[in-house]
C-alpha cells in the first residue's frame, strides 16, 4: 500500500482496515490450503506404502538400487531416522520392543508416518524411472506419469512449508515451475497462466488433484467464499485470472 517504500508513503485512501483485512485474509487462506494439502499428503503417502511394499517389499525406502541419487536417499533417510528416535508414538515404541534384534527401519508403513510431505516428495522424486509404482501413483493422482508429479509435488511441498510457518502467501512469488500436462485426463483450465510464480496455478494444481482424491471437497466453494468475504484484497496479486470462477476445474 505504500508508494516508495524509501519514505513510506502510503497510496490515497489507504486505510489501515484494509491491512487487517489483508492479514485476515492471508490466515484464513493458509488455513484452507493447509486442509487441502493434508488430504494429499495422506494420498501420496498411501499409495507409496500401497505400491512399492508390493512391488518390492516393506523396506522399499532404504533399497538404494531403485533410486536415482544415492546421495539424496542418505539425507531423506537420517532425517527420517531422527524423527524415528525421537517418537513417542506407541507403536514405535512396540516395534523396537519387539523386533530389537533388527536393524532395519520399521516397515514402510510404520516409518512413513514419521515422515514430512517434503520427504515423500523426495522419495517418489528420486525413485528410478523404471520403477513401475513410480508411474503408476502418478497416473493415479492425476499426472499421467513421472515427468510431471514431482514438480506438483516439490510445490505444493514449498507451500505447505509457508502454511506451517505462517508465512505470507498473498503477493508471494513462489519459487519452483509446475509442469503443466498439455492434455489432462481430468477437468482443467482453458486459459493456464503463465505466470508460474503466483500462488493460482499451485492452487489449480492442487484443486486439480483434490478433485481426483477427495471427488466431494469444497476447496473451490471456500476458495470463492474467501474472495467474497475481504473485497478489498486483489486476487490479481495471487495471480487469479479475471474469469477463472466460470473455468469447469472451480465448478
Amino acid at each position: 500500500m505504500q508508494l516508495g517504500k524509501e519514505q513510506h508513503i502510503f497510496k490515497p485512501n489507504s486505510k489501515f482496515e484494509d491491512v487487517i483485512h489483508l492479514y485476515n485474509f492471508d490466515r484464513e487462506l493458509r488455513i484452507l490450503i493447509f486442509d487441502a494439502i493434508e488430504k494429499i499428503e495422506i494420498s501420496l503417502r498411501t499409495k507409496l506404502i500401497y505400491h512399492l511394499s508390493h512391488e518390492f517389499d516393506p523396506w522399499w525406502f532404504q533399497n538404494i538400487a531403485i533410486f536415482k541419487d544415492s546421495g539424496a536417499l542418505v539425507e531423506t533417510l537420517a532425517s527420517l531416522k531422527e524423527e524415528i528416535d525421537r517418537s513417542k508414538d506407541i507403536f514405535i515404541k512396540e516395534h523396537k520392543k519387539k523386533y530389537k534384534e533388527d536393524l532395519r527401519f520399521p516397515p514402510a508403513w510404520k516409518s512413513l508416518e514419521m515422515t514430512s510431505f517434503g520427504s515423500l516428495s523426495k522419495l517418489y522424486g528420486n525413485l528410478k524411472n523404471t520403477v513401475e509404482s513410480k508411474n503408476v501413483i502418478a497416473e493415479e493422482l492425476g499426472a499421467v506419469n513421472h515427468t510431471y508429479l514431482p514438480s506438483w509435488l516439490q510445490s505444493i511441498a514449498q507451500i505447505r512449508n509457508y502454511c506451517a510457518h505462517h508465512s505470507r502467501l498473498w503477493n508471494k512469488n513462489l519459487p519452483g515451475t509446475p509442469k503443466i500436462l498439455s492434455k489432462p485426463p481430468f477437468r482443467w483450465l482453458i486459459d493456464v497462466p503463465t505466470d508460474t510464480q503466483k500462488l493460482y496455478l499451485h492452487l489449480c494444481i492442487i484443486r486439480y488433484m483434490l478433485n481426483i482424491i477427495a471427488p466431494e471437497n469444497s476447496f473451490a466453494l471456500k476458495m470463492k467464499e474467501l474472495l467474497i468475504k475481504y473485497p478489498s484484497v486483489d486476487p490479481n496479486a495471487l495471480g487469479f485470472k479475471a474469469d477463472w470462477r466460470n473455468e469447469a476445474l472451480w465448478n
